[in-house]
């Protein structure tokens, strides 16, 4: 049996960014339709631990999408854009 381990994708955010919650329900519709392979992990931007993390990386801007810990997207992608960058993996 195949037990691969899923890729993780981090989403940087903050509560009060519309463009965040654009992006998270994008991920909410696309993500089930690649069944287990991806784990979402949401990292708020403006805490303690996200500030840091966002330093390190040089994030400047939310939302920002993370996959394997490299950055894919500093803004809202198109859905298809998404869908494309999703399957490379």
């Amino acid at each position: 049996m195949d037990k691969r381990i899923p890729v993780i994708i981090e989403m940087f955010y903050t509560l009060s960014c519309p463009s965040c919650k654009i992006l998270q329900r994008m991920l909410d519709e696309v993500l089930p339709t690649f069944g287990d392979k991806f784990v979402l992990k949401k990292t708020m931007a403006n805490a303690p631990l996200g500030m840091i993390k966002t330093m390190k990386l040089g994030i400047h801007a939310v939302p920002a999408l993370l996959i394997d810990n490299e950055i894919v997207f500093k803004q809202v992608p198109s859905k298809q854009d998404l869908i494309n960058k999703l399957n490379i993996y």
